[in-house]
């Protein structure tokens, strides 16, 4: 199965989310439900459905307090003028979660994470951008790119399952570990 570790991003960040995605109501792009918006901290790939439980035992062992987490900010990747994918930037001790996470795991062979860890949560992907919008977008980014979205609390991490649905993904949480 398709699996990730992630923090849920609260369900009262819900509604600003969703506000934000509203502004660019005049592209087409594949907006992710503002309820399943999360913060990735580890994507693991297809994982045989015999690993889970030690998979979610190993999680048991990460050490780090929870913590304020800041929803805040809006970017790209990769650039600009070729995007991707649009995010909110996450600020808070995400750098260190995501140290304990990759230790606790270092004993399974999973997929390599191929850039370097940057906390964000994914609220668009871009498919197609047609030049004549292109102006209009690079000024609304500019124009988001210090949005608040709001502080949460950050105190425990979930190993999820994702299926893929031409109607967007669905998540499962398999397995749940609380901050300490």
């Amino acid at each position: 199965m398709r699996t990730f570790v992630a923090v849920d991003l609260p369900v009262e960040l819900h509604d600003n989310i969703a506000d934000v995605q509203s502004k660019f109501d005049d592209f087409k792009f594949k907006f992710v439900d503002p309820g399943i918006v999360h913060i990735t901290m580890k994507f693991l790939g297809e994982v045989p459905d015999e690993k889970i439980p030690d998979i979610s035992k190993a999680l048991d062992s990460v050490k780090c307090e929870p913590f304020k987490g800041h929803v805040k900010g809006l970017g790209v990747f990769p650039k600009p003028k070729f995007a991707k994918v649009i995010w909110l930037g996450c600020e808070g001790n995400f750098a260190d979660l995501y140290g304990s996470i990759n230790d606790s795991l270092s004993s399974f062979e999973l997929e390599p994470n191929l850039h370097n860890f940057s906390a964000h949560a994914t609220l668009a992907r871009v498919k197609y951008l047609p030049k004549k919008k292109k102006a209009d977008f690079l000024e609304l980014l500019d124009e988001l790119k210090d949005v608040d979205i709001g502080e949460m609390q950050v105190d425990s991490v979930k190993l999820k399952k994702s299926v893929l649905t031409p109607q967007g993904p669905v998540y499962e949480t398999l397995h749940e570990v609380s901050l300490q």
